[in-house]
Formats: structure tokens, sequence, C-alpha cells
């Protein structure tokens, strides 16, 4: 379990996270869209193409004033890093066969008031043949949206859209989210297969 919410962070967890804001703020980020974020949300970190993502996306939830959680290896949480790791917002999730870790992540979701979960749907910075479904799993079970954010590393802009209810219907859903990227990141060709996916390009055009 983590520590209470009341307990100060550590000075390293403070100075950490000082430095991470203080290193997305000297490369020159811009974030061109700020939409409401949820106090309880899945946030998409999208698209994943360099480890400097994950500064982005805390920079981006600092701006806004969004504290981002992230989910961890279970063995991540053991002493000395315990403390320090839960401070800088992860949640620990047993990856064995015999967990289910959506089913963990929804019943943590629901015994928090304020929990902004940041998730890759993509799992891995290299080539992919299809987003995840974990994140949409979570959300629909835990009752709450899906936040699209985006960060353009070439171009050294990002942005938070707007909330995303799920109904459900993982295909309709996730049309939604992808026609959403597909507006602010039209050509960015690691996205083509979320577009591809969701039914708006075909494999032709992905591949164009």
């Amino acid at each position: 379990m983590p520590p209470s919410t009341i307990q100060r962070p550590t000075l390293l967890s403070r100075l950490v996270k000082a430095l991470l804001v203080a290193l997305y703020r000297w490369k020159g980020w811009n974030l061109v869209e700020t939409a409401p974020v949820p106090r309880r949300c899945i946030i998409l970190g999208v698209p994943h193409t360099s480890n400097w993502d994950f500064v982005f996306f805390l920079g981006a939830t600092h701006e806004v004033s969004i504290n981002p959680s992230f989910m961890g290896k279970l063995s991540l949480f053991r002493w000395p890093l315990t403390r320090f790791m839960f401070d800088m917002g992860g949640i620990p999730v047993d990856r064995s066969k015999r967990a289910n870790y959506v089913d963990q992540v929804i019943a943590e979701m629901a015994r928090r008031d304020e929990l902004a979960l940041v998730i890759a749907p993509e799992g891995t910075r290299g080539d992919i043949t299809a987003w995840r479904s974990g994140f949409y799993h979570i959300a629909h079970g835990a009752g709450v949206p899906v936040v699209p954010a985006w960060v353009d590393n070439a171009k050294m802009k990002g942005g938070i859209g707007p909330a995303i209810p799920t109904t459900g219907d993982f295909d309709a859903d996730l049309a939604k989210i992808a026609a959403y990227y597909r507006s602010v990141m039209p050509d960015h060709p690691k996205l083509a297969v979320l577009y591809r996916q969701a039914g708006l390009i075909g494999a032709e055009e992905s591949h164009a």
C-alpha cells in the first residue's frame, strides 16, 4: 500500500522531480493544447519514441497542476526504493501469470479520489502492429475517461486533449481516440498503426 498522502515527499523525490521539470523547460517543449484533466483518468502518452517522453509528460502535467502516476513492476517497490517510487507516483503491479494487472489498477483507482495514470498504449518505443488494450479495460472498468495526450519531439511541442469517456465498445471508442490523434498528428509515421487499427486508413495508405 502507498504511504499516506499526508506525508511530505522525501527530499530525494522532490529533487528528482525538480530536476525533471527543469529538463523539460530546458529542452524547450511548447505545450500547445491544455484541455481540462479530470481528477481520475487514464492519460495516454503517445507516441512513445524516446526516453525523453517521460520527461515531457512529467513536465506537461506539472504545467497543468496534475500529479501523474505510472505503473511499475512490484520488484521496483522493494526497500530501499519503496518510499521514493510511491513519491514519484508509482503504482506497483504484479505482472505474474497468476495476477491480473488490470484488476489491480482498477482497485487502486477505486480507493483514490485523485489518480491521473499515464500509460503508453504502444508498450514499446519500437515497431508495433497494434495498440495494447489494457489502458481501455482499466478506464472502462474503473469508470474513468481516457485523456489523449501527445508529444512531437521533432517539433518540440505537445498537448493534452479533451477527455473521452468509454462506452464498452472498444473499436468505436478507439476510433474516436484515433480521430483526435489524427487531427493533431496526421502524418506521424508511428501513429499510422493506430489509424489503421481504428479503421481510419487502409493498409496501403499507412505505408505511403
